[in-house]
């Protein structure tokens, strides 16, 4: 194993500390945990084969710790509709959190047997239930949820998400959990709330629209609202669900081809692209990505940076939280064009301060501050509206679905992006940020003059809604209207 005083292994290269501080301000993406598992790479290595690997071997096997993540949340992604379909919203959950649960024991034995490639079996469990837990939680909360509150309840989701990295941002300093000697006991950190779904979720009641919709159990349905909700007897939102159940009919379980089929629902599988499509392309990962190199010149000791990037995730949880206190009085539509509005003037902003960052001591200082208000921007908008809107969209046969297209667009996006990212900050260095300012400007655009608002409306009125829309023209062809009585 490697040394206890602050001296590391990567192949057969020595870093010291005073070599990994040298190291980051030359290499923003280079952090101290990374370091310290690819010198676990190598001692396992030459544990279990005798020799020690090439430092490129170790790079191989660093990058595939980082893919394996992204490609298991795409898988799981993909599988949210099996199994929400096979096994309802609220065991889905469960069998995630479990298998969270798992990989976390993975992870924690991999140190002590010294087995690298426990570490990859880990990862990819990890992304896994990232990508399956993080849609299905948000299809529980919209159908469990009533309407006049439905977008504040979705939304903790993404308030949850920007708790769980500022939490993982806590431990993971020095002075707590980021040391060398404790990397596996802090990756193990995500159990802990899966420890606490598993103890207190099945105390909970399915999802009531599923419950009835899906299942037909009316009685069922009531108890749970009766749970959730409070005495009562919720006689208009149980006919609103019955309403939409006579609409779907038996054709429950809709597939992700028969959702990019169906014509009359072109405009919200639109929406769904243009608003998560530009949620990847807005520069959120280059602004957290370029931050460290800003921070720096700014004078910010590099040891002090970590406390900053503190302050960015506190500011996107409070964010998040006041967002959901105004998403109902507000709207959907007003928060997110408003907020893709606002990043894409921050972001034209920090592309003219990084260019004219040589010109005067005061410009770092700026872009400091352009990137807490980018990050504001986004969290009292697209961060959590777009998950609100995937709920609200598609009636109960299509939403399965649509979070599989939902997640698509996320984790190939992400992993598109990160092989893209860094060419284009090669290539065009600082103005790579046009980019994203423009797929900002795009999404507000679209938002603004496009996409309806659906706060406090039925499901069946907000479909309507979207057949209204005629920006490309009335149609000839005739679409299957969704009638209600509501």
């Amino acid at each position: 194993m490697p040394n206890r005083d602050d001296t590391v292994f990567i192949g057969e290269k020595q870093w010291s500390t005073h070599d990994i501080t040298r190291h980051q301000q030359k290499n923003m993406k280079s952090v101290l945990q990374e370091l310290y598992i690819q010198s676990f790479i190598n001692s396992s290595w030459t544990y279990h084969y005798g020799n020690v690997p090439g430092e490129k071997t170790v790079t191989f096997i660093w990058s595939a710790v980082v893919a394996l993540y992204a490609l298991g949340g795409l898988i799981g992604s993909l599988s949210v509709r099996y199994f929400t379909s096979h096994l309802g919203r609220k065991r889905t959950m469960l069998l995630n959190s479990a298998m969270t649960v798992l990989a976390t024991v993975i992870m924690y034995i991999s140190k002590p047997t010294y087995s690298f490639e426990l570490i990859l079996v880990a990862r990819f469990l990890f992304g896994y239930g990232s990508g399956l837990g993080g849609n299905v939680h948000a299809i529980y909360l919209g159908e469990s949820s009533p309407k006049n509150v439905r977008g504040m309840v979705t939304l903790t989701s993404a308030t949850f998400i920007a708790l769980g990295k500022l939490s993982g941002q806590f431990v993971g300093l020095r002075e707590i959990l980021g040391r060398e000697e404790w990397w596996n006991i802090l990756l193990c950190i995500p159990s802990f709330f899966c420890l606490v779904q598993l103890a207190i979720l099945p105390f909970f009641p399915e999802a009531p629209r599923y419950t009835l919709i899906e299942k037909g159990n009316t009685q069922q349905c009531k108890k749970a609202l009766q749970l959730l909700w409070g005495p009562g007897e919720y006689k208009i939102e149980i006919e609103e669900m019955l309403a939409e159940q006579a609409v779907i009919g038996k054709e429950h379980n809709k597939s992700l081809l028969d959702l990019l089929r169906q014509k009359h629902l072109r405009w919200q599988i639109l929406s769904v692209l243009v608003i998560n499509g530009c949620i990847q392309f807005s520069g959120v990962s280059a602004v957290t990505v370029f931050s460290f190199n800003v921070f720096l010149e700014a004078g910010i000791p590099v040891e002090k940076i970590r406390y900053v990037t503190l302050g960015i995730g506190a500011s996107e949880v409070l964010i998040n939280i006041t967002c959901g206190l105004f998403i109902e009085s507000v709207g959907r539509k007003a928060l997110l064009w408003r907020g893709f509005g606002g990043m894409s003037t921050i972001m034209a902003l920090i592309n003219v301060t990084l260019y004219l960052k040589d010109y005067s001591f005061v410009i770092p200082y700026i872009t400091v501050v352009l990137i807490f208000l980018f990050i504001i921007f986004y969290s009292a908008g697209p961060a959590g509206i777009a998950i609100a809107l995937a709920n609200e969209m598609f009636i109960q046969s299509y939403r399965p679905a649509a979070f599989v297209f939902t997640g698509l667009l996320r984790w190939l996006g992400f992993t598109m992006l990160g092989f893209i990212f860094p060419f284009l900050i090669g290539t065009l260095k600082s103005l790579s940020f046009v980019l994203f300012f423009c797929a900002c400007l795009i999404a507000a655009l679209y938002v603004f003059f496009i996409l309806p608002e659906t706060k406090g409306k039925t499901l069946l009125e907000i479909s309507q809604e979207f057949k209204k829309i005629r920006a490309c023209g009335s149609s000839t062809e005739e679409v299957i209207y969704l009638e209600t009585k509501l």
